[in-house]
């Protein structure tokens, strides 16, 4: 599987990528996602950014956000870690 990719009108997004970017272990990624603490979110760009998506994924303090061409090569990521304290629910919306 390439990084990203489309099939089926979804994104797949390899699990090292967002393991990294939330800076945690592959193995407690898959336990998060499978226990419900780590959720994402995909939009599809409009207008200008159509062809784009965003994926954001976030666990309990931090929030990892990439956006994707339509190729799936990535244009742009980035992190917010919150350390010790929750992410807020404010971190959470789209956008």
């Amino acid at each position: 599987m390439k990084p990203i990719e489309f099939a089926d009108g979804e994104v797949q997004i390899d699990a090292s990528i967002v393991a990294e970017g939330l800076g945690i272990a592959l193995p407690r990624l898959k336990e998060g996602m499978r226990a419900g603490t780590i959720t994402s979110l995909s939009e599809r760009g409009v207008d200008a950014d159509q062809g784009r998506h965003r994926l954001t994924f976030f666990s309990e303090h931090r929030r990892f956000r990439v956006v994707v061409d339509a190729s799936g090569a990535i244009v742009q990521r980035s992190a917010v870690d919150f350390g010790d304290s929750s992410l807020p629910q404010s971190a959470r919306k789209p956008g």
